[in-house]
This record gives C-alpha cells, sequence and structure tokens, in this order.
C-alpha cells in the first residue's frame, strides 16, 4: 500500500477512504434478499460489512434492510427508480470522505487485498476492476464530488446503466497482470445473482434460516 494511504489510518482504519455496502438489490433472480444469503455461516451482507469495518472508518450500508449485526451506518435510498445508480448515488451522498469505496452485497468473494488495491492507485475520478466478464463499477473506488454530480444528473435523466457514469468520468482500469497480482483465482470478483450462481461457489451457501 502506498505511504499516503498508510499516513492515513486511525488504529489501523483508514480516514480519508469512505466504504459503502450497496444491500438494497432487487434479488429478482435470486427470488430472496441477497443480503442475508449465508456464506460460511454468515450472512452476505454481515461478512462484506465486516470485512470493510477492518479497514474503513466510516462504512455505510446503503438501502435494503441489512442484518442487525451488520457493521455500519444505516441510510436509505435516495428517490428515482430502484436500480444500482439509485445506490451509487445514495451511497456517495451519505459517504464522510472525499473517496468512497462501493461494494454490493452480490460479490461475497471479494477479498482485502483487491480492495486496498483500489485504495493505493493513484486517484482517479473512478477507478474500475476489469476483467474477461467487464468492468465491475460496483466494486471500485470513486471521488466522491465528480462521481456524485455525474451520478445525480444521470438518475434524474433516466440514464440509469452504470457504463454511462463510467463514461462521463475520468475512469482508471485495475486489469491484466497487475489484477492478477491480487486476485490470482479470478474469484475475487464473483457475482452472485442467480441460484446458479450460488452452485457454482466452493463455499457453503444459505439463506438466513439455514436452508441450503
Amino acid at each position: 500500500m502506498s505511504d499516503r494511504s498508510e499516513s492515513a489510518r486511525d488504529g489501523g482504519r483508514l480516514v480519508t477512504v469512505a466504504a459503502a455496502l450497496l444491500t438494497g438489490g432487487a434479488s429478482r433472480r435470486m427470488g430472496r434478499d441477497k443480503s442475508t444469503l449465508l456464506v460460511d455461516g454468515v450472512a452476505a451482507a454481515t461478512r462484506t460489512s465486516r470485512l470493510l469495518a477492518e479497514f474503513f472508518e466510516d462504512v455505510v450500508l446503503v438501502g435494503g434492510d441489512p442484518p442487525s449485526d451488520a457493521s455500519g451506518r444505516r441510510v436509505e435510498d435516495v428517490a428515482g427508480p430502484r436500480c444500482a445508480l439509485r445506490g451509487v448515488v445514495s451511497a456517495l451522498a451519505a459517504a464522510r470522505s472525499e473517496r468512497v469505496l462501493i461494494v454490493a452485497t452480490d460479490l461475497p468473494l471479494v477479498t482485502p487485498d483487491l480492495l486496498l488495491a483500489l485504495v493505493a492507485l493513484p486517484e482517479a475520478d473512478a477507478i474500475v476492476p476489469r476483467d474477461d466478464a467487464g468492468r465491475h463499477p460496483l466494486c471500485a473506488l470513486y471521488r466522491r464530488e465528480p462521481a456524485l454530480e455525474r451520478a445525480t444528473e444521470l438518475l434524474r435523466a433516466e440514464r440509469l446503466a452504470m457504463s454511462h457514469l463510467l463514461d462521463a468520468l475520468g475512469t482508471r482500469y485495475f486489469e491484466g497482470p497487475d489484477l492478477a497480482r491480487v486476485d490470482p483465482d479470478g474469484r475475487a470478483l464473483t457475482n452472485v445473482n442467480t441460484p446458479d450462481d450460488l452452485a457454482r461457489l466452493e463455499i457453503p451457501v444459505a439463506d438466513s434460516t439455514g436452508r441450503q
């Protein structure tokens, strides 16, 4: 990690970067609330929020109904169509730092190495992983002021695809050998949207009632 990041720690946690976990997805394809899916016996939102709380002083839980034991401040989504862009606007508006790391609940295998690598890169309006599956704007670092301005404009115009936001910002991509060094197995950005996605995971997953 860079000297700048190391010097911005308070008791081991970063104070110049906020973290936001998006928990308000509709989960239509999954058929149940993804934030409550159990991963190794822990609800997905709780698992990821605790990971974020290890490294970031300010953690925001955005939208939805996260488990009571999830770590962080709970904030409601702003008004607008139910979509990822609305969650991003809500996260940026609520964060207390100029840089905001945004992570979606449906990335249960995200790792500290990946998150801290994004924070350590030279600053840009957006720092976004990109692999063979494409761009990952919901595991990305944003500069709060320009990203909030552009995202709010797009939400009001109902241009809801996250690609519009990335194209409107000065976006730096984290990819290739650099990404492979922190994610050698290529699993950290595994997105879980459907029961089939769950079945492909090599870790025990159930819902909050314990049902597989």
